[in-house]
């Protein structure tokens, strides 16, 4: 016997249906550059915690996301950008 489907995974999948394609932001904008000098770019792409962002989240392609990745990982050895978040 198969059992009754859940609600819930109906309307994950409805709202899965109707999420827009994210765009990479670099791709887009040809004079947006990745720089690990450029700090509040970069911060942008961290969360609250320290951690890079994903790529499935932040809507990045491939290729910019290997960039960003380290360029975030040089400006934290340059003392930019934290590793972690700071202690409260």
């Amino acid at each position: 016997m198969r059992r009754p489907e859940r609600k819930t995974n109906e309307r994950k999948r409805e709202r899965r249906d109707y999420m827009r394609k994210k765009v990479c932001r670099f791709c887009t904008d040809s004079n947006l550059r990745i720089d690990y000098k450029d700090f509040r770019l970069l911060r942008s792409f961290l969360t609250e915690r320290g951690r890079i962002v994903p790529r499935r989240i932040s809507g990045n392609c491939a290729k910019h996301q290997r960039e960003l990745t380290s360029a975030i990982k040089r400006a934290r050895h340059v003392a930019m950008l934290p590793f972690t978040a700071l202690p409260k």
